[in-house]
């Protein structure tokens, strides 16, 4: 029996126990469920309000980052318009300058001087030599190029080579032909060519009038003259678009092989080729004689330099050693190198600026070079990576069309099979080896090719120089301070190039920016920067 609120009552059975407990433990789980439900509710209504938060400021990254590319358009716009203003400025203003030629043809040329005499065989090789030339940068550059990059990037690479093609050409014009050849100071040329002024024909009305001639090229033309080295002055820089593919916005290309161009290479090329530079070979004032028969130093450790820089300035691009950046297509690269070896025959053997025996010797001994680099670079690949590869020899043949350019006026064919032997060797070693090891991401190997492949042949110039040749004897030959004139020689251009390279860069960067933004890069940037896509 129990007492319940002062009645007694019958104690209830096992069965009514049961009930009651059951009863409990249904009321216990009610109770869990709802405080279950209750926290369930308050961590999606937080859950909620966190989501509209990263929504909003989804939306104003969205906001942020329109603007930017917004703001980034239209500076670039700007930059475009100064750009165009200040290149029709300058053309109006030559206009009324360059009438003038007739007055200032005689400053040209010492009056006394006698008249020129025109070579037509010498002036029908020249002729052809510009045209081998500009062959080497369109199309020989461009699917040399092309072919090395992805599928999404081809035709923004061949149109940084077209590009630079038509933007040297003016620029040259305008001031940087007069910059580089013309007599001035040991460190740059006056403006005496400014805009072609003072050129005088040939066939002019007035019979009495004198040709114009460079010092430089006296048996032909200075048009065709002029028109020659221009060549040299537009694959230059074209040589360093290969160390920034597939990053670089094309706006800030066209500005910095502008300013390389005026800055770097104009100045540069005077130094060693300019009638009174402080490195040509024939100036017996220069400071020192280095031997530079076709742009060992001018050409390729210029732009080796340069491109280095870019590439260290610029970065790696994304996806670099996680993405496959194999080249899609050997063949056009195949085509190009094929091309740039025909083209290179007007590159040395022009140098020679006549159809006699030196050009005959340079095109002889830039044939054995290239051969001998490319077999070179083929078994040193075969034996370091099991197979030979068509990328491998076609970078070789390059290799030894770079080394024996500053050579191919002074040495015989001995000597470049030496330095064929020496440019397979060592711009191996430095594309496939030193680029890895540094860790810069210089895309198409230009400062391990040119620079490199450069600098060897420079230096073996001045061991394998031989007086019967090119004037000038060698190490071999018991000339052993050559060698130093030459290590002066490419020591100068390159710290010169790269602090100027390093501020020309660094300002632009600053001003419209250098690289496109990651979305552009991933997606390819033929698309997003010409509209056009390779099917």
């Amino acid at each position: 029996m129990r007492s319940f609120g002062g009645q007694i009552c019958p104690a209830p059975g096992l069965g009514e126990e049961r009930r009651f407990a059951e009863d409990a433990r249904r009321f216990n789980a009610l109770g869990a469920n709802r405080a279950i439900a209750s926290e369930t509710a308050r961590r999606g209504m937080e859950i909620e309000i966190c989501s509209a938060r990263e929504e909003r400021e989804c939306a104003m990254g969205r906001e942020l980052t329109n603007f930017r590319s917004k703001a980034m358009r239209q500076m670039t716009r700007l930059a475009m318009f100064v750009m165009l203003a200040a290149l029709a400025g300058a053309v109006l203003g030559g206009v009324a300058f360059a009438q003038q030629a007739p007055a200032a043809a005689g400053a040209a040329a010492p009056a006394a001087a006698a008249a020129p005499k025109i070579d037509s065989g010498d002036t029908a090789w020249m002729l052809t030599s510009v045209a081998l030339v500009l062959m080497m940068t369109v199309p020989g550059l461009a699917l040399f190029y092309g072919g090395m990059v992805r599928k999404k990037n081809v035709l923004s690479t061949v149109m940084q080579s077209f590009a630079i093609t038509c933007l040297v050409t003016v620029l040259w014009m305008i001031v940087n032909y007069s910059t580089a050849f013309t007599g001035g100071t040991p460190f740059l040329g006056g403006l005496s060519r400014a805009f072609l002024q003072g050129v005088v024909s040939d066939i002019a009305a007035d019979s009495k009038k004198i040709p114009s001639v460079n010092s430089l090229a006296p048996t032909i033309p200075e048009m065709v003259y002029m028109c020659f080295q221009m060549t040299f002055a537009i694959i230059t820089p074209a040589l360093i678009a290969g160390a920034f593919a597939e990053r670089m916005k094309f706006s800030a290309m066209l500005w910095f092989m502008a300013l390389w161009a005026t800055l770097v290479y104009a100045p540069i090329a005077h130094w060693v080729w300019g009638p009174d530079g402080i490195f040509n070979s024939g100036n017996d004032k220069a400071w020192v004689h280095v031997l530079d028969f076709a742009g060992g130093t001018v050409v390729h450790v210029n732009s080796g330099v340069a491109g280095l820089m870019c590439a260290l300035v610029l970065g790696k691009r994304k996806g670099l050693g996680s993405e496959h950046m194999a080249p899609h297509n050997l063949v056009l690269t195949l085509i190009g190198a094929a091309l740039l070896w025909v083209g290179w025959f007007g590159f040395n053997a022009g140098s020679a600026v006549s159809a006699g025996l030196q050009a005959g010797m340079a095109m002889t001994v830039t044939q054995i070079a290239t051969a001998t680099a490319a077999l070179t670079w083929m078994f040193v690949e075969w034996a370091f990576k099991g197979k030979p590869s068509v990328l491998g020899i076609c970078s070789g043949a390059v290799a030894g069309l770079v080394a024996i350019t500053p050579a191919s006026g002074f040495v015989g064919p001995a000597g470049s099979l030496a330095i064929g032997v020496a440019a397979g060797v060592f711009c191996f070693w430095g594309a496939v080896w030193l680029k890895p090891k540094l860790g810069y991401d210089d895309a198409l190997d230009v400062f391990g090719v040119h620079a490199v492949g450069g600098a060897a042949g420079a230096l073996l110039t001045g061991v394998f120089a031989i007086s019967e040749y090119g004037g000038t004897s060698g190490l071999i030959e018991g000339n052993a301070p050559q060698v130093l004139y030459q290590a002066i020689g490419i020591l100068t251009v390159a710290v010169y190039d790269a602090i100027a390279t390093l501020i020309i860069l660094k300002l632009l960067d600053a001003t419209i920016g250098l690289r496109v933004d990651e979305e552009t890069e991933r997606d390819g940037l033929d698309y997003a920067l010409h509209g056009e896509v390779v099917q």
